[in-house]
């Protein structure tokens, strides 16, 4: 019985990879946006999706222009406010207690969306872990979400940091976008074609 079991999470740890090699991440179409409209949609789509919650965002810089792949981006931003309503739902709060709030905020060649919640918070072990494939808190997660968004933020030459909320009493998950899109080096372009 023993081997049974080993062989067969073998064969499904075989299955998860091949998945995993078969739903590579598509590559970005780069196109200007306007990040504070994409916000705005990801809460309005959150606010749909969790009526029992109060999901708010701050007025947003006007003018900012971020050149990224609208689809994908968006999709980030679903991710952790589908991950901060989750967080705010574990703690099993009155209707209109459970808080969620959204911002873009820009600092020099940076535009970030910060999104804060009053949900479970994050754990205090492992944390760094929590953006790796198949790492989760959630028992019914499969530990993609945030390994999706990670790898989302490094296609468009950003980052995703995780910590805790400065103005609630939950988590805090900032997805940084450089404004411009980063290219290759020119020494890296002239090598390229053998310059």
């Amino acid at each position: 019985c023993t081997e049974t079991i080993i062989r067969q999470v073998g064969d499904i740890g075989r299955m998860v990879d091949e998945f995993s090699a078969f739903a590579r991440m598509p590559t970005p179409r780069f196109a200007e946006t306007d990040p504070a409209e994409m916000l705005r949609q990801a809460v309005f789509a959150q606010r749909v999706a969790s009526p029992e919650m109060v999901v708010e965002m701050d007025d947003a810089p006007q003018g900012q222009v971020l050149t990224c792949d609208e689809r994908m981006v968006g999709q980030a931003l679903a991710n952790i406010l589908k991950n901060a309503a989750e967080a705010v739902s574990a703690r099993n709060l009155a209707a209109g207690e459970g808080r969620i709030h959204a911002a873009l905020r820009r600092e020099g060649e940076t535009l970030s969306f910060v999104v804060e919640d009053n949900g479970v918070g994050l754990p205090a072990r492992d944390r760094d872990r929590l953006t790796e494939p198949y790492v989760t808190t959630r028992e019914k997660g499969t530990g993609l979400g945030l390994a999706i968004v990670k790898r989302i933020c490094e296609d468009h030459g950003g980052e995703l940091a995780l910590g805790d909320a400065q103005s609630l009493s939950g988590a805090r998950v900032t997805l940084h976008f450089p404004t411009a899109r980063r290219t290759a080096a020119p020494e890296m372009k002239e090598a390229a074609h053998g310059g």
